[in-house]
């Protein structure tokens, strides 16, 4: 179980690390391609606010994870 646990881990750590990644702060997505948005912050909108809620759940994931081997162990 414990095997189990730190490879839904590991998993868990690369897709949080690659959500945080692609938020770029400020320029939204379009920064990856190098547009530029200026300094404007707008509302999130579309993939972008599905991105900052699918990181959201990741690090709530991440944490009860890292909890519940903590207590195994």
């Amino acid at each position: 179980m414990i095997q189990n646990l730190n490879i839904s881990l590991i998993i868990i750590s690369i897709l949080l690390i690659l959500s945080v990644i692609l938020q770029s702060k400020g320029a939204g997505l379009g920064g990856l391609s190098g547009a530029d948005a200026g300094s404007v912050f707008t509302a999130r909108r579309g993939i972008e606010r599905t991105l900052f809620w699918v990181t959201i759940v990741l690090s709530i994931v991440f944490f009860a994870l890292v909890i519940t081997l903590l207590l195994i162990s």
